[in-house]
């Protein structure tokens, strides 16, 4: 039981934050384009009680965490965007679509730098024979970075598959010409069925766990 309360203070942070960015992100580009909706409603700011989801933000993370899942997953309410106020909506869909996973690697990435502030840091410490409460109050931040850059690049992949609802299916939307853009736009309704499916047959873990090694090796390299 103590373990768990650990790794949900580890973990509670960095998945608050990438998700409430992510989302921010999606409103903040749909209202420098033109769509104002996210503004109205209040949902261009980090308070993270205007994002949280009760099973996306708090019942999924903390079901993985219970279950030793190798990586925590979550997501906020959706920013709400209306494409038709889009200056141009099929081309600015897909700038509104890669603002969220953009947003995470930007996250990924500032966590990096923090590590390399950091660690060597705390080796000057440890060389110079401080106290062991330095290293207390610092562990807990590096461990905490450590799990952003994995949270954020996580979700940064998974919403890039190319299927609707996720970020990587409206780019693909507005990516394709006619008929093909309508023909998958359709799909949405189905899009976390077809999530669901993918995850209990370990089919969605073969298909982003390549990019998703690759992405963690890369960043992890950078420190």
């Amino acid at each position: 039981m103590e373990e768990t309360i650990r790794q949900i203070a580890i973990w509670a942070l960095p998945v608050l934050l990438a998700i409430v960015f992510h989302e921010v992100a999606h409103g903040w580009v749909a209202n420098r384009l033109g769509d104002p909706t996210a503004a109205q409603m209040g949902r261009l700011t980090l308070n993270p009680i205007a994002h949280i989801d009760l099973f996306g933000t708090i019942l999924i993370p903390l079901m993985l965490l219970i279950a030793n899942a190798p990586f925590l997953f979550g997501y906020a309410k959706p920013v709400p965007v209306n494409f038709y106020n889009l200056r141009n909506p099929k081309r600015d869909m897909i700038w509104v679509a890669l603002a969220g996973p953009a947003t995470n690697f930007l996250l990924a990435f500032a966590c990096v730098l923090l590590l390399k502030l950091l660690l060597p840091l705390i080796a000057g410490e440890a060389g110079a024979g401080s106290s062991a409460s330095i290293f207390s109050f610092f562990m807990p931040v590096i461990l905490m970075l450590e799990r952003g850059i994995l949270i954020n690049i996580v979700l940064a992949v998974f919403n890039m598959l190319p299927l609707p609802p996720l970020d990587g299916g409206r780019v693909m939307v507005g990516l394709l010409p006619e008929p093909y853009s309508s023909i998958l736009a359709r799909i949405e309704p189905f899009g976390f069925i077809i999530l669901i499916v993918l995850l209990m047959s370990h089919t969605l873990s073969r298909v982003i766990g390549p990019p998703l090694n690759f992405l963690l090796k890369f960043f992890l390299g950078l420190i």
